[in-house]
């Protein structure tokens, strides 16, 4: 039994360093040291809000390694490096039983933080134990800080999975952030012969040509160089990466008649769109929400051979004390960090004698 710090969000710009107890684990699960963990836009947006998710999801994309196994658990041993991810469908509940695992409503549970097995805290920590089905083996090929992007990755991996691009399309991604820029890089992956990237931020744009977009743009120049790129046509796929409810429009204004609209970002607020212009143009929309197990397997694998590299994408490593501070200052407004990761280990910092006790009581 061990005492592990953990940076949890608990209010409207407010990040607490909490203690919990950490036991051995019980049937099913494993013990992991975390080793990185990332920031996600998910973190920026609790923190700016104070809208809070379930404290399971307050850091969910890391990297550790296996400390301890418990009873009836398979195909882990200790010092195995792993990352975090989703089971495989439970093929017991109702979506499952109709034939949709891919919905499967247990590991939708399990990956917003609602299942039996849910930490009371999430990778902003230097331990967590979690079900054993929970974590997948990490790619020997990628590094720490690679492995701590495989979940964001694998989020963009899923959404351009999903939208149906064929050799040759012209794709355009809005938003260069990590999703984004993921986007990007499967979307040049599956075939797509140009890509366009529309960003306002000049150092992201500089970023997306560095990772091989076609052409990367400002948000006031996006139609004209669509048009130009297309001969008046327009895109036939476009991704929408940047999380900005009126650039729903904006993607189907983007996309060629007939064209698809994929939905990767989550829109916190309503959208307001032109309909007749959707059914005019007989737009295809569609939604991409988190990924599957085998999402992440196939994500790995395009990162560890160099297709879709991770690494520009990291800004910078910041300690567990300066959770609160990095928070603050990526909430604030434009920043041209990209993915900033959290080393949790301990340091004198994180292990004053006065935080706040939240054992676990499962």
């Amino acid at each position: 039994m061990a005492d592990v710090i953990a940076g949890m969000i608990t209010g409207k710009e407010t990040v607490e360093l909490l203690s919990f107890t950490q036991e051995a684990p019980p049937p099913g699960c494993v013990n992991i040291d975390i080793t990185l963990c990332g920031i996600c836009g998910t973190d920026i947006a609790s923190f700016r809000s104070g809208h809070l998710h379930s404290p399971a999801v307050c850091g969910h994309e890391w990297v550790g390694t296996v400390s301890d196994i418990g009873a009836t658990v398979v195909g882990f041993e200790e010092a195995d490096r792993v990352v975090i991810a989703v089971p495989p469908p439970c093929g017991d509940c109702v979506a499952c039983q109709s034939g949709l695992g891919e919905y499967c409503q247990t590991v939708s549970a399990i990956a917003r933080g609602r299942d039996s097995f849910a930490p009371p805290h999430g990778g902003f920590a230097p331990s967590i134990t979690v079900a054993a089905a929970r974590v997948i083996h990490a790619h020997p090929d990628l590094t720490d800080e690679d492995a701590a992007q495989v979940e964001p990755a694998t989020v963009a991996f899923h959404g351009v999975r999903r939208s149906r691009i064929v050799p040759g399309d012209t794709v355009v991604v809005q938003g260069a952030g990590p999703i984004g820029l993921f986007a990007m890089q499967f979307a040049s992956a599956a075939g797509a012969g140009q890509v366009v990237v529309v960003e306002p931020s000049e150092a992201r744009r500089r970023i997306g040509l560095d990772l091989g977009a076609t052409s990367v743009v400002a948000p006031d120049e996006a139609a004209a160089a669509v048009q130009a790129m297309t001969r008046g046509v327009g895109a036939d796929v476009v991704i929408e990466c940047a999380g900005v409810p009126a650039l729903l429009q904006t993607a189907v204004d983007l996309a060629r008649p007939g064209g698809l609209v994929s939905l990767v970002s989550f829109l916190s607020q309503p959208a307001t769109i032109n309909a007749a212009r959707w059914l005019a143009k007989e737009i295809t929309v569609v939604a991409s929400n988190a990924f599957t197990h085998d999402d992440f397997r196939r994500s790995m694998t395009f990162l560890s051979d160099g297709r879709v590299k991770a690494a520009p994408l990291h800004t910078r490593t910041v300690p567990l004390d300066q959770l609160e501070a990095t928070l603050r200052s990526l909430a604030a407004g434009p920043s041209e960090d990209i993915k900033v990761l959290v080393d949790p280990r301990p340091s004198p910092a994180t292990q004053a004698p006065s935080l706040a006790r939240h054992d676990d009581q499962r």
